[in-house]
């Protein structure tokens, strides 16, 4: 295979900058990936850099509670770090999450409560990205010696070993939870790539924080742990990013130009894992390769059997692009899998690895979906290699491809070597080898319902940052005004000002006031004055007009008012900053915006009439625009006001309870964890499900029935 592929990487092109690395290794599941950062880190002198989608403070780095006389909680770990190596500076900068993930995340960074016991432990919320993007790269640099960059973040359901059981005892979340058979891939380097990695990082902290992280002067020791044996050494690796443009900086693609300059150049068969499969531009170079008369088999390793919401989403993007690429499939080289094991019951390993092989020449593995965000609106991070005619390096990449299929099949690796080479095709060989208890499995023809033509694809994978002015064809009306200009200006204008509002409130002290010190001193005020009421509900009008985080107005309100007070209170607010909103956006002109809607736009216009409830629902729940854009754009639209008003209270229900009782119940149990708070903290989890459940099952299916 060393004639079969062209050299594809490109710095400038593809790639950020191409650097040597003394060792490369690939780290496959989160066993290994947590013990490898564990290990390193205990070697750390200087500095500790950390960035990623989620970091939970609770996250356990092992099993056991101890290790080396250090506590497995990730929170705890790097206190006793700190406090140990006396000059040791740890940033840690994670994403300022929509409200969309507040069952999944730990609430308490939004406050710092975990990381402000140290004064050289510095975290921060990256809010500095275009409307609808986030900050998706998960990389870890040590000392700028070492660095990881993979698919993988430090926060929970996340470790897991190769085997994957479907019971692990030794797989459970903060809260004590057993999760299922989780698989992802990280990959190590050292050298002037860990390096660069650094510089990213670094960056990334100053533009968000405002403030410069000074790179760490050479360390005395190797932080590179001895019991992590390299695969590779004396090589030359390739950083690879998306960026979107934003606040005059233009946009970095080369994530996807790497993905589509690959595909261009492989010749025998392309291998992906992937958490999702959405990318228009990936599936038009998948199905351009296929509809070839000679070119590469490709076989996808997907995820499968996802949690319901966003099987409803992206689950339903990937069903309509493996739709258009399985057409392409004239010549039948594509075969499309998902992982499983014994116990199961039909639901797969969760696949959440982004890797790709091709040729045994070319590897790749970070934290880029195969979606449409990944290319141009969310931050990643890839690392890439090829073999440049080295047979040492082909060796090494084919090892690795055979490790994880391996892993997926049940099979040795002697047996799948044997197999590949009899057959002499990477399909046959999967084919011949699969269907035991540990296997890969056809994924399935997926049936599209009505709801896949509701849902607002590049709203919720968006294939550039969303224009404000854009998110309002949702919310489309079918009649035309011939007297919208100047209203429309108007709006557009009200949205720039609301932006700019929003801005200076992320740019100033004021983010900074929003701590547990003040918003318990502001409780107490508010009480005294008799006045409570009033003042929270004229907050939240406010708020919403300011564009200041929902999110964060319901967590300082169940902190000030207490559980049951402050769900009342915060659901109130949220209505009457709805209601509010809503009364502009219509005030505004319903008709100023259909000048811009075409014949498709009016169609989901007319299912809007019919499904207005859904809709308004739907854009509650799911993070596809800040909760003051979404009130302006209903009212601007046809949406019935009761349809509009049912639709925000079952939308915003589920997140607000579990903003006030659930993470008020979590705090006293992790600061007074006796009998009676455990026993609160699982009842009132149990509640918060089964009301979502519920809902999700009554009214989604009714509104399933009526389409």
């Amino acid at each position: 295979m060393l004639e079969s592929m062209e050299r594809i990487l490109k710095e400038g092109r593809n790639c950020w900058r191409i650097l040597p690395a003394a060792r490369t290794a690939f780290l496959i599941d989160g066993a290994s990936y947590f013990d490898a950062f564990f290990r390193s880190a205990l070697k750390a002198e200087k500095s500790i850099l950390i960035t990623g989608w989620d970091i939970d403070s609770r996250t356990r780095l092992f099993p056991e509670n101890e290790r080396e006389g250090f506590p497995a909680i990730l929170s705890e770990f790097l206190l006793a770090l700190a406090k140990r190596k006396k000059k040791l500076q740890i940033h840690i900068l994670g994403w300022d999450f929509a409200a969309i993930y507040v069952f999944e995340r730990e609430l308490f960074p939004v406050f710092r409560l975990p990381w402000k016991r140290h004064r050289r432990i510095h975290f921060y919320l990256d809010g500095k990205h275009p409307l609808g993007g986030s900050q998706h790269q998960k990389v870890i640099v040590i000392d700028d010696s070492i660095a990881f960059v993979g698919g993988m973040d430090l926060t929970k359901g996340r470790w897991d070993t190769p085997d994957h059981q479907v019971y692990n005892p030794r797989r459970v979340d903060p809260n004590g939870k057993l999760y299922g058979p989780f698989h992802d891939v990280q990959m190590a380097v050292d050298g002037e790539a860990a390096r660069a990695l650094g510089d990213l990082v670094r960056a990334r902290w100053h533009r968000a924080r405002g403030k410069v992280i000074r790179p760490p002067e050479k360390p005395g020791s190797d932080p590179w742990p001895a019991e992590l044996a390299p695969a590779l050494r004396d090589i030359r690796v390739a950083l690879v990013r998306t960026e979107p443009a934003y606040n005059g900086r233009g946009a970095v693609k080369e994530v996807e130009t790497l993905y589509v300059d690959s595909f261009a150049a492989a010749r025998e068969f392309i291998y992906m894992e992937n958490q999702y499969l959405s990318s228009f531009s990936i599936g038009e170079a998948l199905a351009e390769n296929l509809r070839k008369e000679k070119g590469p088999e490709i076989v996808l390793v997907l995820r499968a059997g996802s949690e319901w919401l966003e099987e409803t989403t992206m689950g339903v993007f990937r069903a309509k692009l493996l739709a258009r690429i399985r057409e392409a499939d004239v010549h039948g080289r594509l075969k499309v899998y998902y992982p499983t094991a014994p116990g199961i019951d039909g639901r797969g390993i969760n696949v959440h690895s982004k890797l790709m092989v091709v040729d045994d020449t070319f590897v790749r593995v970070g934290s880029s979906n195969l979606s449409n965000r990944s290319m141009a609106v969310d931050a990643e991070c890839d690392l890439a290699f090829e073999s440049s005619g080295q047979e040492r390096i082909e060796k090494t990449i084919g090892e690795f491809r055979t490790s994880l299929l391996c892993e997926h099949l049940g099979v040795r690796s002697e047996e799948f070597h044997g197999t590949f080479a009899a057959e002499g095709s990477l399909i046959k060989a999967v084919e011949k080898l699969r269907g035991g208890s540990r296997t890969l499995v056809p994924f399935p023809k997926e049936e599209l319902s009505w709801t896949s033509d509701l849902l607002p694809d590049t709203t919720i994978d968006p294939i550039e940052p969303i224009d404000p002015e854009k998110l309002l064809y949702e919310f489309m009306p079918e009649e035309v005004s011939r007297k919208g200009p100047r209203k429309l200006l108007r709006f557009v204008i009200l949205l720039l000002v609301l932006i700019g509002l929003a801005a200076a409130w992320q740019w100033t002290p004021l983010k900074e006031l929003v701590n547990l010190d003040t918003i318990s001193a502001a409780g107490k005020y508010l009480h005294s004055t008799g006045m409570a009421p009033v003042i929270v509900l004229a907050g939240y009008v406010i708020g919403s007009l300011i564009m200041f985080p929902v999110t964060i107005m319901i967590v300082a309100t169940a902190f000030m008012f207490g559980p049951v007070s402050g769900f009342f209170y915060s659901l109130f607010g949220c209505l009457l900053a709805a209601v509010v909103t809503y009364g502009i956006g219509w005030l505004l002109g319903r008709k100023v915006v259909s000048r811009l809607a075409g014949s498709r736009l009016n169609r989901l216009s007319r299912r809007l009439a019919r499904h207005g409830v859904l809709v308004v629902t739907t854009a509650r729940i799911l993070p596809v625009a800040p909760f003051t854009i979404v009130n302006l754009a209903a009212g601007a639209s046809h949406i019935r006001f009761y349809e509009y008003v049912l639709g925000t209270l079952i939308g915003m229900t589920p997140g607000i309870t579990a903003a006030t009782i659930f993470e008020r119940q979590l705090e006293a149990a992790i600061r007074q964890p006796d009998i009676e708070s455990l026993a609160a903290l699982g009842v009132i989890a149990a509640l918060i499900v089964g009301a979502v459940l519920i809902v999700k099952s009554r009214f989604f299916a009714s509104r399933g029935e009526e389409g």
